[in-house]
């Protein structure tokens, strides 16, 4: 990684200004090779028929990378994206114009208590993918995956590709605790992993 890379990368985000959040996408795109056969794994864990035509919210959804693998897989699927950052959902407007009509963007924040109530649902799948790491609060973080076991109809799946500081079978367990009936680490390497669970 170049110097200015590297500085740019270790600045404080300001996730709320649009020029930083373009200068953000252009040093991250430069991952998709090795990220989005990930993400493709982590969504072909759904087992729902690439027809159906699933409700599915994107937790912090970014400029919309996941919700466009989504689409790619689950050509029916309208998505509800979330995330904190108004400059990033309007990058995600930007990408997938070309599915508009099957997309809703919510601003909101997810250490709010009330974030739940602001996306919708219920949803077949709720998804994340290097997002929920940022909230740096494990209680945070578990709080998050009980607001979503709550926006999940039953047989929907949470999935999620993320890094898990200290590991990941502490979340594995408040995810069981939270009411999820199957939980599953499907891949992992170092501190990243991708995540299934199911809601009886």
């Amino acid at each position: 990684m170049a110097a200015e890379a590297t500085d740019f990368l270790s600045s404080p985000h300001d996730w709320q200004s649009a020029e930083y959040v373009q200068q953000w996408i252009e040093h991250d795109v430069p991952r998709d090779p090795v990220r989005r056969p990930r993400l493709r794994s982590m969504l072909a864990a759904a087992p729902f028929p690439r027809e159906a035509p699933l409700a599915v919210l994107d937790v912090g959804a970014g400029y919309g990378a996941v919700t466009e693998e989504l689409l790619a897989l689950f050509p029916a699927a309208s998505a509800t994206l979330q995330d904190y950052s108004a400059p990033m959902l309007d990058q995600a407007r930007e990408r997938l114009a070309a599915h508009a009509g099957r997309l809703r963007f919510v601003t909101c924040d997810l250490t709010d208590p009330g974030w739940a109530g602001r996306v919708g649902g219920p949803f077949d799948v709720a998804m994340s993918a290097i997002a929920l790491h940022n909230l740096r609060n494990d209680a945070q973080i578990f709080a998050c995956y009980r607001a979503i076991h709550g926006l999940l109809r039953p047989g929907g799946w949470f999935l999620d590709y993320d890094l898990f500081f200290g590991g990941v079978e502490p979340h594995l367990k408040v995810m069981r605790d939270a009411g999820f009936a199957t939980v599953e680490c499907r891949w992992r390497e170092g501190e990243r992993a991708i995540v299934a669970a199911a809601r009886a």
